[in-house]
């Protein structure tokens, strides 16, 4: 490798992660939104600063310059290429050419397994470990939407243990920035689409909506608690309009004061957690007040949810990843509490726990499932 190739390396790194023995060379090429690339290698793992979403001309040409950087740094070829479940993802579809390009295998890592598996990585836990991973949008084995997991990893892969009750997204993906579409959602599963109409009335479409809740077209189901945040926003009136994805999230956190929880405003099936009852009790309610009782209640919810999960399958540490997780008064409300429970709590530290660090969490996986 000549000393351009170095420099160029050098530039694109930005963090490293060092493990307790040697690793397989593998190669994480990371997720859609908030692009990284990961290299593992011996006793450290290579981190690329956040290239951004791979949905610009420049985006994606610093992303494939990012993976041939990494390539021609890399001391042996990688023995896999790990890449998002999701193929229609460029980054898959490129790591899928590369792969047959080198003559190696190119390993699909769903989602939320990353992740999890991310954390695991940077505080160089081989598992088993739960899994509370809770962002936007993931796509799951089912070819559905995930986005509130838990899940049980171990070194030889996951197991969904449960997720969060699923809400029809109105209109698919244009519901994370247009709140109030989730808050329509909400009443719809409450068995009050007839007041969407009138509730929103102010909104461009809300009849229409309430049509297509009603007759399930173009209403994809998900178990995203980003969704669910915005179904919050959405009945508390908090941004109905975003300008991106987690803005009215962002303002309903800024909101809280002290947070309180209603013991009867969620039930647990199985491994499913259904908050719709939370949702019902934030019609009509002052937004500060409802912050107020959706955190302290989604908590004490998820706190019964990861203790259940604990007591299941004996595995009493738990990581917790995904972006909504930039949520302090989640982060640190849900720490403690678990922390009460003897629940011993992973978080990230160094890494974000949003998508750039799914890069790691792909690297892991394919590292560990190498040897």
């Amino acid at each position: 490798m000549d000393v351009a190739a170095l420099d160029h390396t050098q530039d694109i790194i930005d963090a490293e992660i060092a493990f307790s023995r040697p690793l397989p060379t593998v190669l994480g090429v990371g997720a859609f939104l908030k692009n990284t690339v990961c290299l593992i290698e011996g006793t450290k793992a290579l981190v690329s600063s956040d290239i951004g979403n791979l949905e610009t001309v420049d985006a994606v040409h610093g992303f494939e310059q990012s993976v041939e950087a990494l390539l021609d740094h890399a001391g042996d070829t990688p023995g896999i290429i790990a890449h998002d479940l999701h193929p229609n993802f460029h980054s898959s579809r490129y790591a899928e050419a590369t792969a047959a390009r080198l003559g190696v295998e190119a390993l699909p890592v769903q989602h939320h397994h990353a992740h999890v598996a991310a954390v695991m990585a940077e505080h160089d836990h081989q598992g088993p470990v739960l899994g509370l991973a809770l962002d936007g949008f993931g796509l799951g084995e089912d070819d559905q939407s995930w986005g509130g997991e838990l899940l049980l990893v171990t070194q030889s892969g996951y197991r969904r243990l449960g997720h969060l009750g699923e809400l029809g997204q109105p209109g698919g993906d244009k519901a994370a920035r247009e709140p109030w579409r989730m808050g329509a959602a909400a009443l719809h599963a409450l068995g009050r689409n007839d007041e969407i109409a009138e509730r929103y009335r102010s909104m461009d479409g809300a009849g229409v909506i309430a049509a297509m809740l009603d007759r399930d077209v173009n209403c994809p189901l998900t178990s995203s608690c980003g969704r669910l945040f915005d179904a919050a926003c959405g009945l508390l009136a908090v941004k109905p309009i975003a300008r991106f994805e987690g803005e009215a999230p962002m303002e309903l956190e800024g909101m809280v004061s002290r947070p309180r929880s209603d013991p009867g405003a969620w039930r647990m099936d199985g491994g499913v957690l259904d908050m719709t009852p939370l949702l019902g009790r934030l019609v009509d309610r002052e937004p500060a007040d409802g912050a107020d009782l959706f955190h302290g209640t989604l908590i004490a919810a998820m706190t019964e949810w990861v203790a259940w999960a604990a007591e299941v399958t004996g595995v009493r540490q738990v990581a917790f990843c995904g972006g909504c997780f930039f949520n302090k008064v989640l982060m640190s409300g849900l720490t403690a509490s678990l922390t009460a429970r003897n629940v011993d709590v992973l978080a990230p530290v160094r890494l974000s726990p949003g998508d750039p660090a799914i890069s790691v969490g792909q690297a892991w996986v394919a590292a560990l499932a190498k040897g």
